[in-house]
């Protein structure tokens, strides 16, 4: 007699197959243009098992889309602050120059008129990222290499935030080139020397 079915195995399966559907979607079609069923299609399950899971299509995809960039822990410490910043800093302006980029447009957006994924994207996302960014900074400090009259929340985002600003607004193309003249921007200030 062959052993019974495994629910759980089933589950992880339906759930790892729901967040590549959500996934390979997005990037391919655009954010706006995936539904929940066409997600539940392609992963082969029913759309209620979705709602199961997730209360919307935007929470299918921020969840798939922290399955894929990892976990929060992944910041560079070298003992160099200016190559850790200008690696992660290309890294995340190479990822969001990708198709990815759209989907976070869309997420973004939609989390403007949805304060439950709004909340969800800060929690989830971005400050285990910064509370990690924050703690390398403050090694950094210690070391003497960052001044210390700086909060690294603000480093954070003196980082970071000019790329999803270019993202969001389409000021200008993303460039991870350009990301070390950037960084010595950031470390260095713009003022006259």
């Amino acid at each position: 007699m062959p052993p019974a079915p495994n629910p759980e195995l089933r589950n992880q399966r339906s759930h790892r197959a729901i967040l590549d559907a959500a996934l390979e979607l997005t990037t391919r079609d655009g954010y706006t243009k995936v539904t929940v069923e066409a997600i539940a299609q392609a992963a082969g399950v029913g759309k209620q098992t979705i709602y199961r899971w997730w209360p919307s299509k935007a929470a299918v995809v921020l969840e798939a889309l922290n399955d894929l960039t990892g976990p929060a822990g992944r910041v560079p410490d070298t003992g160099d602050v200016a190559a850790d910043i200008t690696v992660a800093a290309q890294a995340v302006t190479h990822m969001l120059g990708t198709d990815l980029g759209t989907v976070w447009r869309g997420l973004v957006a939609d989390a403007q008129g949805d304060p439950r994924l709004a909340e969800d994207l800060r929690e989830s996302f971005f400050e285990p990222r910064i509370a990690r960014w924050q703690e390398r900074l403050d090694t950094a400090v210690r070391a003497g290499q960052l001044r210390t009259d700086v909060p690294t929340r603000t480093i954070v985002e003196l980082l970071f935030g000019p790329i999803y600003y270019r993202l969001l607004l389409g000021t200008d193309r993303l460039d991870p080139e350009n990301t070390a003249a950037r960084v010595d921007y950031l470390l260095n200030g713009v003022g006259q020397r």
